[in-house]
């Protein structure tokens, strides 16, 4: 059996390398090791608080998820579900930047037990590095007024996706995010928290009654994903 030695080096992108004819059999010794190789992804910075991300040494790029708050349900002449908040996602060299402002949307309010009104805007949020803004909206509170919640809109990403917007119809769940669901309808005998939105950036359920509070909306949040 003829043995060849091979010293690999990196193959740029497009390139091919071919080892043997067809049918031949290629065996890798014990304890043979490859070398050379780098990148991918390396570590995971989740905020689910406002803060500062701090680029980890060898970190060169960036994948981030940025999603906004969701609104809270109203209760009044309309009872409509609060709004999903917005989504972005993108794609960034980080090379040249060392530090990055977070902010994470908080959940738009619930209306009280007993009380009427509508429900609470969902907060933005967002990645700000003084070059680079990504921001997700928040969706509005559920409008007793106008009978309208409209999705948070999702700017400066790579994609960007708005959150689910509501018109009349009582009562009512609330509206989907990217990263969240819609909190559930209120009915008679529903626990408290049930009509909450769920995941990140769902909106709260409207409720038609009053002995129990609307749905309050889910908190944002952002992801960013570390490669090197």
């Amino acid at each position: 059996m003829s043995t060849i030695q091979a010293n690999l080096i990196e193959p740029s992108s497009g390139t091919t390398v071919t080892f043997g004819a067809s049918g031949d059999t290629v065996a890798v010794g014990s304890g043979a090791t490859a070398s050379g190789f780098s990148g991918g992804l390396d570590s995971v910075q989740t905020f689910t608080s406002s803060g500062t991300w701090t680029r980890p040494s060898g970190i060169t790029k960036v994948i981030m998820e940025v999603q906004g708050a969701g609104g809270g349900g109203s209760h009044g002449t309309q009872n409509i579900g609060g709004a999903g908040g917005g989504y972005c996602k993108k794609f960034l060299d980080v090379s040249s930047i060392s530090t990055s402002t977070i902010t994470v949307g908080a959940a738009g309010a619930a209306v009280a037990n007993g009380s009427t009104g509508s429900g609470g805007n969902g907060g933005a949020s967002s990645w700000a590095d003084g070059t680079n803004t990504v921001t997700g909206a928040g969706g509005a509170g559920g409008n007793q007024t106008s009978g309208y919640s409209a999705g948070g809109t999702g700017t400066g990403g790579d994609i960007n996706i708005a959150g689910v917007s509501i018109s009349v119809h009582q009562p009512q769940p609330g509206a989907d995010s990217f990263l969240g669901g819609a909190g559930l309808y209120l009915h008679a005998g529903a626990a408290a928290g049930v009509g909450d939105g769920t995941g990140y950036g769902g909106g709260g359920s409207a409720w038609s009654g009053y002995s129990l509070p609307t749905g309050a909306g889910a908190p944002g949040i952002v992801i960013v994903w570390e490669y090197k």
